[in-house]
């Protein structure tokens, strides 16, 4: 007997503007984008036009002249993804976040004093539509890809159950883009080799699908593509690193102009790495160009580290190191991720007297009480720091 479709994936649609869209009635039905040099989402009217995330802000304005560009509001985002979670934790204790907009659930077992996973699945979304004022998609499947490819075809505002022993039927006719991994390039090469749905995927030797995309991606797409996936919700899971980038536009920027957007992503950065007690190793510097090519640039520290002064000097050696191809390609967006992360409990620090993490733990203390504009470096002083964003997927 085929198993029970017990994992859910619940995808927030077009999240950031949705919110616009519920916080401003004017807004609803109408195009909106949301990020003014870099579009951090749009709407689905706007999607009808063309308009991506993490494409150029003229650009999206090209596609789509009438759509009405808002700047992001990055609290009132935290506030509605916390409120959806509340949701998510009360409807199953088995919850993995993949995003603040999206999240894995197991509901394996509630059978009995919930209902099927499909009238869980229904509960969920009116209860996100009435209590936060969101719409929100479900895909309901065996496995974790199969929800999420099921939530995929069903965007938006819509719910899919993948019907047990149906599982090949739905996946095998569908693009190749629907499997999880799978980006504009590999998509590429998989049509230069007459390869366009999962069926055809699954259907080829993995020798012949590694000869194309490579060995490991080549072994993991054949296992997706034949519904392969044995991995479980795990709840709690914790993130592997932390990011945030400032879109700045075309204008030639000074050393001291992208030294002070460093500086303050570094500064939010720290106070987040400290508020969640994790430590970072590895410290990465992207960047994007005026003919939007990208570049990273990343250093591998000897020891964990929690303390700004430590990440802001990496940084800045990072970039120090990039400047001459700032200069010669001109630099549109900033990016830094910290990754390799460690609980801050598991780290040994250099000295008895730490002195530059007791500032650090001051500076955050008057931040947490007075705002985070309560206090601010003297770098920062006269810089507009514009509006930093979560880091975008390259």
């Amino acid at each position: 007997m085929p198993a029970e479709p017990t994992i859910l994936h619940a995808d927030l649609d077009a999240f950031y503007a949705s919110v616009e869209q519920r916080d401003d009635p004017r807004l609803r039905g109408r195009p909106v984008v949301v990020g003014t040099w870099v579009v951090l989402t749009a709407s689905y009217e706007a999607r009808a036009f063309g308009v991506r995330g993490a494409m150029g802000g003229a650009r999206a304005r090209r596609l789509c002249p009438q759509a009405v560009v808002v700047q992001p509001r990055m609290s009132a985002y935290e506030e509605a993804s916390k409120a959806v979670f509340e949701v998510f934790e009360r409807t199953t204790p088995l919850v993995e976040g993949l995003s603040v907009d999206e999240a894995f659930l197991d509901v394996r077992g509630l059978g009995r004093i919930a209902g099927s996973p499909e009238e869980i699945a229904i509960r969920l979304r009116r209860e996100v539509r009435e209590e936060v004022g969101l719409p929100i998609t479900v895909g309901v499947a065996t496995t974790k890809h199969l929800a999420k490819v099921a939530s995929g075809v069903a965007k938006p505002d819509g719910l899919l159950v993948v019907p047990p022993g149906g599982e090949l039927a739905f996946l095998h006719p569908l693009p190749v883009e629907r499997l999880w991994g799978v980006g504009p390039a590999t998509a590429r090469k998989l049509h230069d080799h007459g390869i366009s749905t999962v069926g055809e995927v699954a259907r080829l030797p993995e020798s012949d699908l590694a000869s194309i995309v490579g060995r490991a991606a080549g072994r993991h797409l054949h296992a997706l593509a034949k519904n392969r996936d044995p991995r479980r919700v795990q709840r709690g899971r914790r993130r592997r690193s932390i990011g945030s980038q400032r879109a700045l536009g075309r204008m030639p920027k000074s050393w001291e102009a992208l030294d002070a957007v460093v500086v303050a992503i570094v500064d939010r950065l720290g106070r987040r790495l400290r508020a969640a007690r994790r430590a970072c190793r590895t410290v990465t510097l992207r960047l994007r160009f005026d003919d939007f090519s990208r570049a990273t640039r990343s250093y591998t520290l000897t020891e964990a580290t929690r303390q700004t002064r430590t990440i802001l000097t990496t940084a800045r050696g990072l970039l120090a190191a990039a400047m001459p191809m700032i200069e010669r390609q001109g630099v549109t967006l900033v990016g830094l991720a910290l990754s390799n992360l460690e609980d801050d409990d598991a780290i040994q620090l250099a000295l008895p007297l730490d002195r530059h993490g007791t500032l650090d733990a001051t500076l955050d203390m008057v931040r947490d009480r007075f705002g985070s504009a309560a206090i601010t470096r003297a770098v920062l002083l006269d810089h507009d720091e514009g509006v930093s964003m979560p880091m975008l997927p390259d």
